[in-house]
């Protein structure tokens, strides 16, 4: 895979970045893709801002390379995580869950590169007017918070293509050599991944959750929470209880509350399958097994280039 603007970007081997995942993106997971030759990510998400610092100067122990923070803007502390990042010298920082506008001048006046998650045309648009080095254009099939509009990863991906030519990250739905062969070929320079490196030997999260992306089949997946923020959940008792108070017309209010009994937690950081909350991406049905990061990267580049080989056999017949 030779060099391109991602890879430039970012001083990385491979255009490949792990998603910064809440409970699952430590700085174990972020240094381990980091060491493999993608860029890894914290995710700040669900850090208190010491416990931030803590995972920055660890991940900085644990590799000389790249390595970034994801930072959903969405959640508060925001200020108190950016100052650590800048006191940290931390070099990338992805924002997301937000207006881009807000950070980016801030960051990049600190000599960082920001690149910004967006759901559409709208809030890419935004991106670029505000500065960002890069766009993570993420489809609906993403795990965790997502798009209101429902657009799939193969039609975003060209549509921002389209209309911005900065550095483009596809996500959503990301999870094989192929499909970060099929990411490129509708425009993108390089792709974020999640849900592969959430079912890691080095992902923070906890063993029963990890099982449960193993044991995902299609289907097992839904976008729920729509009058809030769109989230995709594995299918358990907790996404029908939400199901359920959406149904009888619960408020937004009340359905914060069921919603903010930290549930996240509960279900990716602490194992509970059943009443815990469950983010996963719709590839969740393709991974069959926990594994190492350097061997899922060894695999990623592998299905790449086996992909890349069939599809000049194949197109033979096109003159």
């Amino acid at each position: 895979m030779p060099t391109n603007r991602i890879s430039s970007l970012f001083n990385i081997k491979y255009p490949i970045v792990q998603g910064g995942m809440i409970w699952c993106s430590g700085w174990e997971l972020a240094s381990a893709v980091s060491n493999a030759g993608g860029l890894g990510l914290i995710g700040s998400g669900s850090m208190y801002p010491h416990i931030l610092k803590e995972h920055i100067k660890k991940c900085k122990a644990a590799t000389y390379k790249p390595f970034g923070v994801n930072v959903p803007l969405l959640y508060p502390r925001t200020d108190e995580l950016m100052d650590i990042i800048v006191g940290e010298g931390v070099k990338i920082v992805f924002t997301s869950a937000g207006n881009p506008k807000k950070y980016t001048s801030f960051l990049k006046n600190h000599g960082i590169v920001v690149a910004h998650v967006i759901a559409n045309k709208k809030f890419a648009l935004k991106a670029a007017e505000a500065g960002v080095d890069a766009i993570v254009a993420e489809g609906f099939e993403a795990g965790g918070h997502n798009g209101f509009e429902e657009t799939t990863t193969m039609v975003l991906t060209p549509m921002i293509r389209k209309i911005t030519d900065i550095p483009l990250i596809s996500a959503g739905g990301i999870g094989s050599g192929q499909a970060i062969l099929a990411a490129m070929a509708l425009g993108a320079d390089g792709v974020q991944i999640g849900s592969r490196f959430a079912a890691s030997l080095e992902a923070s999260g906890h063993i029963n959750f990890k099982q449960s992306i193993v044991d995902a089949g299609d289907g097992d997946t839904k976008l729920t929470l729509k009058r809030l923020v769109p989230v995709r959940l594995i299918k358990n008792d907790f996404l029908r209880e939400v199901e359920s108070a959406e149904y009888a017309g619960a408020t937004k209010e009340e359905l914060l509350e069921l919603l903010g009994r930290g549930r996240a937690k509960k279900g990716m950081f602490e194992g509970d399958l059943i009443k815990g909350e469950l983010e996963i991406g719709q590839v969740s049905g393709m991974i069959d097994k926990i594994l190492p990061v350097s061997e899922i990267i060894h695999n990623l580049i592998l299905e790449f280039h086996e992909a890349a080989k069939r599809i000049k056999e194949n197109t033979v017949w096109i003159s």
